[in-house]
């Protein structure tokens, strides 16, 4: 016997919680379009491959990954309650160090965009390996 699958919101409210109650950090349409511009050059150029978004409760985070079954380089994490003492945005490298904080998005990951080619590579022509017939 198949079951509906219960929506996010049903589940919710399942637990007695009205919407309202539910305090969700997100990341806005200009913070991710600052951030997957960088992400889309890091693809373009080979360098990454994949990435999650986790939106919690106080904090939202863009993990990004050179292969989908590692963990994270990188992870750039919103936290609303630094906004006034340290800066809400920051930079965070696999071994969880601290790489930037800002309080701009753009501002943060502009480091690595100083590392991206301003275009791609061509792609090198693979040598074939001696005694393999083509």
């Amino acid at each position: 016997m198949v079951e509906e699958p219960i929506s996010l919101h049903r589940a919710v409210m399942a637990r007695d919680m009205s919407a309202g109650n539910i305090r969700q950090v997100t990341f806005d349409r200009l913070e991710l379009g600052a951030i997957l511009t960088v992400y889309g050059r890091m693809v373009a150029a080979g360098e990454w491959r994949d990435y999650a978004l986790d939106f919690l409760d106080e904090v939202a985070v863009f993990s990004i990954f050179r292969h989908a079954s590692e963990m994270p380089l990188f992870r750039v994490e919103k936290r609303p309650t630094l906004r006034a003492k340290q800066s809400q945005y920051s930079v965070i490298a696999a071994g969880r160090v601290i790489l930037k904080r800002g309080h701009e998005t753009a501002a943060v990951t502009r480091w690595v965009g100083k590392r991206v080619p301003k275009s791609p590579n061509p792609k090198k022509e693979h040598a074939v390996p001696a005694g393999f017939f083509v």
